[in-house]
């Protein structure tokens, strides 16, 4: 084969590799208290729908690893207009490629909660430990190279009402954890916020909350939950939006409805989409999510999944695209927009409010394992396996012994120094405080075989506190494997250097 026709075969393959179709889209951005597009410039406004159709007995999936699901659905979105999508939870070791691509050519950008159903804030225990951390970073690892990624949710109403707000610190720890972790590690900023219901008990508070302190640990974005408008017969006024929107009416970061959709009228017509999008809110509000995409349980869908996997449009749908296609909201462009509103103080303790304003510190793998291997008592696999058996073997040990160094206090702030590690971990400790506090008597480390006797790697545990673990993401390859640009790039180059070479020979 001669050289010029080796580089005509490679520049065949370039023209191929090239054609291959990228749908690119521009990444979106924080300026003040609104989005903006980051090319145009142009204000951003959410048109956006809760996705996470439910799979056979109501279980949980991966709704972006689900590629004919978004193909079937994606069209379906498109011709509403819609903007996003909010999805509470995926599985971080799926492929979300194809669902990713399919909304990005259609202009869908995804918020995303951090959150999955295995590893979660519990309001009624709360506590945040590593392995929370490590899914967290995870699904930011898996979503972070998408440009149609516009943001991240860093809890869904954790603190749901006034007996719950000591789990406050805990979700606010994460959203921390969340925004440290982006910048760090990530080449785009992604914005992580915070989503609340609609609890008017303690709405003033959660509000203050998560937009008071260092600018390190506010929300950059937050969303309520707000089923208010219900039917026809109440308007702007009397829903009780207008209060909502003037509890917002001097706050420094966007404000978006993260829900909406009351369904107590049936068929919903949508009333409130025409003030979602209007004047009366636009200047405060940047946009919404309606709920939902599916009809499940709760009779709330847009859509309805048939047996054999097809969608049919049912009349909120209808209703719901007549409402949003009558709306035009009016922004302003970025370069001409500026913001001087303040961030909020801070509430104070009180009967309805009861959440620290410090912290949970941030789960490092290396404390754990450091302390894990000092210890000559740990627990066992028989209760390592069981998730109910190891949290009332915590229960009797804590019972026996000082559990101060694993436990949490989201009202005091006291947080013990290995109260971030894994409970299995916590429980190794507090077997091997027990074990030590009888003299280590073999029979002190059994547990009816929960716990076992190992040979410890350290002396002590005295220097643990002290090894940290750096964020880092999961590499390179990651990115380069979730982004076809990327490959294409690398391509190009390796046949262009080939084409050289034949050239010079």
């Amino acid at each position: 084969m001669t050289a010029l026709s080796l580089l005509l075969i490679v520049s065949l393959l370039l023209t191929i590799i090239l054609y291959v179709p990228v749908h690119s889209i521009d990444p979106m951005v924080i300026k003040g208290y609104k989005f903006f597009n980051s090319v145009t410039m142009n204000q951003f406004f959410i048109k956006g729908v809760a996705y996470q159709p439910l799979g056979q007995n109501a279980a949980f999936q991966d709704p972006l690893a689900q590629p004919q699901a978004c193909q079937r659905d994606v069209p379906l979105m498109k011709n509403l207009s819609l903007n996003a999508i909010r999805v509470y939870a995926v599985d971080a070791t799926q492929n979300h490629d194809a669902c990713m691509q399919s909304l990005a050519s259609a202009g869908i950008y995804l918020i995303l909660d951090l959150d999955n159903p295995a590893n979660s804030i519990d309001r009624s225990d709360p506590m945040y430990y590593l392995n929370m951390y490590n899914s967290m970073t995870a699904t930011v690892d898996a979503f972070a190279s998408y440009n149609n990624t516009l943001a991240f949710f860093a809890g869904n109403e954790v603190v749901n009402s006034n007996t719950t707000t000591d789990a406050s610190p805990f979700a606010k720890a994460m959203l921390r954890d969340a925004k440290a972790y982006i910048k760090n590690t990530k080449q785009r900023y992604i914005p992580v916020g915070y989503a609340s219901n609609d609890d008017a008990s303690i709405r003033k508070q959660l509000l203050d909350y998560f937009n008071c302190g260092d600018p390190s640990v506010q929300a950059d974005f937050y969303g309520v939950n707000l089923y208010e408008w219900c039917g026809n017969t109440v308007n702007f006024n009397t829903s009780g939006y207008a209060a909502r929107t003037n509890d917002f009416s001097n706050y420094s970061v966007p404000v978006i409805l993260s829900e909406y959709g009351c369904n107590l009228v049936t068929p919903r017509t949508f009333p409130e989409v025409a003030a979602i999008y209007g004047p009366e809110m636009t200047n405060v509000w940047s946009g919404g999510i309606v709920y939902e995409w599916t009809e499940e349980a709760n009779n709330y869908g847009l859509v309805q999944i048939t047996t054999n996997g097809t969608a049919t449009i049912l009349p909120d749908y209808t209703n719901f695209q007549k409402a949003i296609a009558a709306v035009n909201p009016q922004g302003v462009q970025m370069n001409q927009f500026s913001s001087s509103r303040q961030s909020q103080q801070c509430p104070p303790m009180g009967p309805a409010w009861a959440a620290s304003t410090t912290l949970p510190p941030t789960p490092s793998a290396g404390t754990c394992q450091c302390m894990v291997s000092s210890l000559s008592c740990v627990s066992s696999t028989q209760v390592q396996t069981n998730t109910t058996t190891l949290g009332q073997q915590l229960d009797v040990v804590c019972g026996l012994v000082p559990c101060t160094d694993v436990s949490v206090n989201g009202t005091t702030g006291v947080y013990g120094k290995y109260s971030f590690c894994n409970p299995q971990d916590k429980l190794s400790y507090e077997y091997n405080l027990y074990y030590n506090y009888y003299n280590q008597a073999p029979t002190a480390c059994n547990f009816a075989g929960n716990a076992k006797l190992v040979s410890p790697q350290r002396q002590s545990d005295q220097s643990c506190s002290n090894s940290t673990s750096t964020p880092t993401s999961s590499g390179a390859m990651k990115a380069l494997g979730s982004s076809p640009v990327g490959w294409i790039s690398i391509l190009a180059v390796l046949l262009l250097f080939l084409g050289t070479a034949v050239l010079t020979d």
